[in-house]
């Protein structure tokens, strides 16, 4: 392969498929959750640990996000890559063997490492190969590759859980699958070693550092992850209560909101075209808003898709809006780390849905958690556009970074 050509098919499908990786990590298993629930019922507070099976690989996304940050500056990409889904498909395959659910969330812990690794490298991997606009239309195209992935998954493990809660976990073997393609396809960039630098050039590269948009994008995206789990993490749960939903039927409403994700992420290289990154954020919030209104107020499965097809179309513009935001504006020699702490805040989000919502729910009911939520997203829209000028003045960057 010429490695000074990123645009070879091979290179740019093989990215495409590693990233689905990520969205597998919890999309597989949602559906298996009230199953699993019913096996463990002997286990003290099997609900909450339940759902921890979910989401607790996204605390260790949040711990080993920065260190992978780290490696892929000073190490290399593709190494890490590497290392990542060979741990991938041993840890998350381990649940279907395992019959301790505190085993269990002891490999899921394990998958929150490697797909830290995955996510940064595959990532950074792809901010380095492409610059500009090819940089914009294919982070659209990651995402909606991630999220069409997600609706396979979803569907797929939606319908082998109906038969075992644990043949979900199979299929994340499917990071075996890709390490030829990782070994043949992918190439080292070439790239400025942050830690073979001089002092002197360390001190300007640190102070071009944009860390006020740095702190609006990670905290906007954690606020934003909180809300989003709701779904893949409660929904199955509020469809069973509202319509006695099977697997099957929570993992496609799952599927189609992840399926609409990836019918906005598909446009966003155009969005963007036409619209700066603080302009796309009231787009983002009032769409997801919205759908969010729609699933809480909604009486039946039909009106909750409606509302899950309206948030997935702000859900599939903002990863891309936050990835591009971030690695068009640090320097290069810090852009793992950059993107690597973009990955913690992600899934530091994830990982706190439950914590923060569960309680909310207990007390005033999934429909009313849902409806709030899509009423703070619609302030979060308004308040962006009313403040629209002042945020780019304070995120602004005073040397644009390719």
């Amino acid at each position: 392969m010429n490695q000074s050509n990123p645009n070879s098919i091979l290179t740019k499908a093989t990215l495409l498929l590693v990233s689905t990786l990520t969205v597998m990590s919890g999309a597989t298993i949602a559906p298996s959750l009230p199953a699993m629930q019913d096996y463990f019922a002997s286990v003290e507070n099997a609900a909450l640990w339940v759902r921890l099976v979910l989401t607790v690989p996204a605390l260790f996304i949040v711990i080993g996000s920065p260190i992978a940050g780290l490696i892929v500056d000073r190490l290399g990409r593709k190494p890490l890559l590497i290392l990542s889904a060979v741990l991938y498909g041993f840890a998350g395959g381990s649940g279907y063997l395992l019959n301790s659910l505190f085993a269990i969330l002891g490999g899921r812990a394990l998958l929150g490492l490697a797909v830290a690794g995955v996510m940064v490298s595959a990532t950074t991997l792809i901010a380095d190969y492409y610059i500009g606009q090819a940089r914009a239309t294919f982070m659209g195209l990651q995402a909606a590759f991630m999220g069409l992935g997600g609706v396979l998954f979803l569907s797929v493990g939606g319908s082998i859980a109906s038969a075992s809660w644990r043949y979900p976990f199979l299929i994340y073997l499917f990071a075996w699958l890709l390490l030829a393609l990782i070994l043949i396809s992918i190439y080292e960039p070439r790239r400025v070693n942050y830690a073979e630098l001089p002092g002197g050039n360390k001190s300007e590269i640190n102070a071009a550092i944009p860390v006020n948009l740095l702190i609006l994008v990670y905290g906007v995206t954690t606020l934003s992850q909180v809300i989003f789990y709701l779904i893949p993490v409660q929904l199955p749960f509020y469809l069973r209560s509202l319509t006695n939903a099977t697997p099957a039927q929570s993992g496609l409403a799952i599927a189609f909101c992840t399926l609409f994700s990836a019918f906005a992420s598909l446009s966003y290289g155009k969005i963007k075209a036409k619209l700066d990154f603080v302009s796309i954020l009231p787009v983002i919030f009032g769409f997801m808003g919205i759908g969010y209104g729609i699933i809480g107020l909604a009486g039946n499965y039909g009106l909750i898709l409606l509302g899950l097809a309206t948030a997935g179309l702000g859900l599939g513009l903002l990863m891309p809006n936050m990835t591009v935001w971030v690695s068009a504006s640090v320097p290069d020699a810090v852009r793992g780390r950059a993107l690597g702490g973009l990955s913690t805040a992600l899934f530091l989000g994830q990982f706190l849905s439950p914590i923060l919502t569960q309680p909310v729910s207990q007390n005033v009911g999934l429909g009313l958690t849902y409806a709030f939520s899509g009423a703070l997203l619609l302030v979060l829209g308004i308040g962006f556009t009313l403040t629209k000028q002042q945020v780019i003045a304070l995120t602004t960057v005073s040397k644009p970074v390719q």
